[in-house]
């Protein structure tokens, strides 16, 4: 994604705690949006966690990374996410809503994501509601990088965004990644997705109320 328009809030300005969210954001669209090079694997083999289940899903990502060949990882990400034809996935918030691409889900993003002045980067063709694009959004949400008092999503604001946007599928895609045949390096991926979607859930439910 590239801002398009002047954010409100510094990126200095955000809590400790919104800081580590938006580097766990930025970190599943990373992977999500791209499979890691021999360098990345490298760096994410230093992951450790603590005994909570996004914890230790964390150190199992890079445990995984750390015996992980970066070609047996590109070509997983090719059959799970693009494939000859289509891949095992798709990673998309209008095919998991609706079953079909380009539907209503992605119109509205388009218009949330104008109203903080985003729009998609130059060489990026997939469609805005790919999960990768969604958690640098969120990223930035977080990090106070975009504005979340423009968002036209109601007064939550970026609890709002998450609501209308990840709440109602990104578990499930978690969920499919896990158990997809093609599998293996990213259903590390898929178990921090999936432990940190919940714990998002919650927080924006709490945000909500």
């Amino acid at each position: 994604m590239t801002q398009a328009t002047a954010v409100a809030l510094a990126p200095g300005l955000a809590s400790e705690e919104d800081q580590q969210r938006a580097q766990i954001y930025t970190l599943l669209a990373r992977l999500l949006v791209a499979p890691p090079d021999g360098d990345a694997l490298g760096q994410l083999a230093g992951l450790e966690g603590d005994d909570t289940a996004l914890g230790r899903a964390f150190t199992a990502l890079g445990r995984a990374a750390a015996k992980a060949d970066a070609k047996a990882v590109e070509r997983e990400y090719f059959a799970l996410f693009i494939g000859v034809g289509r891949g095992e996935l798709l990673p998309f918030a209008s095919f998991y809503l609706t079953g079909f691409l380009n539907e209503r889900p992605l119109a509205e993003l388009r218009g949330d994501l104008a109203a903080i002045g985003l729009a998609r980067a130059e060489g990026r063709f997939e469609p805005e509601d790919h999960i990768a694009t969604l958690c640098e959004v969120m990223a930035q949400l977080a990090s106070g990088e975009a504005d979340a008092a423009a968002l036209g999503c109601g007064a939550q604001g970026e609890a709002g965004f998450f609501a209308r946007h990840l709440e109602p599928w990104a578990g499930m895609f978690f969920d499919d990644l896990d158990r997809a045949s093609g599998s293996d390096f990213y259903r590390h991926v898929a178990a921090i997705g999936a432990a940190f979607m919940a714990i998002e859930t919650r927080a924006a439910k709490m945000a909500r109320d």
